[in-house]
């Protein structure tokens, strides 16, 4: 087997740990524990990979921090409502904060499903660091 034989199985295979990333973020959207797992398996081989791996590492992670700061968010206003909803001021905050719960959500997984896209085509997620899709 020669050494670029060794690279090109090399590359092949490393395509599985972010796939596996997305895969538990995915997984997570129904549990919540698989993100947390697929967030330390991104971290961890994060500095080993290769650039196309590295940046979907990087992309998962930030998706990662991105989300869980959007998602406190939301949980603030909707936790706040709901004592405030028993006067009626906080029937907007209810709603706001349903708002943003829900578009995290689908923010989320909008972002894993560009990200498999990207992989699946063998090519470097563009903006790894963006915050939009």
């Amino acid at each position: 087997m020669t050494d670029a034989a060794i690279v090109e199985t090399r590359a092949e295979e490393d395509k599985i740990l972010p796939a596996v990333v997305y895969g538990l973020y995915l997984l997570g959207c129904t549990n919540g524990l698989t993100i947390l797992v697929g967030l330390i398996v991104a971290y961890v081989n994060r500095d080993t990979a290769g650039p196309i791996n590295a940046s979907h590492f990087t992309f998962a992670i930030r998706t990662f921090w991105v989300g869980i700061a959007w998602f406190l968010i939301g949980a603030i206003v909707l936790g706040l409502g709901i004592p405030l909803s028993i006067v009626l001021i906080g029937i907007p905050m209810l709603v706001i904060g349903g708002f943003i719960l829900g578009g995290v959500g689908i923010w989320f997984v909008a972002r894993c499903v560009a990200g498999i896209y990207y992989l699946v085509r063998g090519e470097a997620y563009p903006r790894p660091r963006s915050w939009l899709i």
